[in-house]
């Protein structure tokens, strides 16, 4: 466990933009393109073909403009401060992760329900994560929701899991990975117990210093 738990040196490189980057320019390629979306998406066929480099790809992969804008402002927003925060190393390590392991899992439960024809794209699991991560290490932010109403970041990232589940259990919102999303925040609840030895329910549920 200590090997888990052994620091990086701290040093910030703006990964968060370099990730942003990368997003804007596959998008680029998937319309110049359409067909090299089939390649970087994730498909349980293809993966059983081989394809095992889409657990990493389909988090750079988006399937419209709206898509790809509230993944990368949301990356811009949480991920910039969680950066500083954690430095580069840490940061890139915990987004990654997350992120191929909300793939797989959304790949075996694919692949378990017979869901052999979808195709999963976004990195929307990884934000997820990036928004736990957010809330865990400034509990006492407040984000303007829509520009207009203020909420702490706990409350924030607490409503939306709330939202996913039901959405997810409900079905009324079709074409949405929101198993993937919970997934993602799952894992970097894991991530924080792992890697820096705490529970991010004790930031969550933290009472706002006054």
């Amino acid at each position: 466990m200590v090997f888990f738990r052994r620091p990086f040196r701290y040093r910030y490189d703006n990964t968060v933009l370099f990730l942003i980057g990368i997003n804007i320019l596959m998008y680029i390629l998937q319309r110049v393109s359409p067909s090299i979306t089939s390649y970087i998406a994730l498909n349980p066929s293809m993966v059983l073909n081989g394809w095992v480099w889409q657990f990493v790809t389909y988090m750079f992969a988006h399937g419209s403009v709206t898509h790809l804008l509230f993944n990368m402002l949301a990356l811009f927003i949480f991920g910039t401060q969680v950066e500083r925060h954690t430095g580069s190393k840490e940061f890139i390590l915990y987004y990654m992760l997350t992120g191929v392991l909300a793939g797989v899992f959304s790949f075996a439960v694919y692949w378990f329900t017979g869901a052999y024809g979808v195709w999963l794209l976004g990195a929307s699991g990884a934000t997820f994560a990036v928004q736990l991560a957010y809330a865990t290490f400034f509990p006492d932010a407040v984000i303007f929701l829509w520009g207009i109403l203020p909420l702490r970041a706990p409350i924030m990232v607490l409503a939306f899991t709330l939202i996913e589940l039901f959405l997810s259990f409900t079905g009324l919102q079709q074409g949405v990975a929101h198993l993937t999303h919970l997934a993602g925040f799952a894992f970097g609840w894991f991530y924080f117990l792992i890697r820096f030895g705490s529970n991010p329910w004790n930031s969550l549920v933290r009472r706002r210093h006054i």
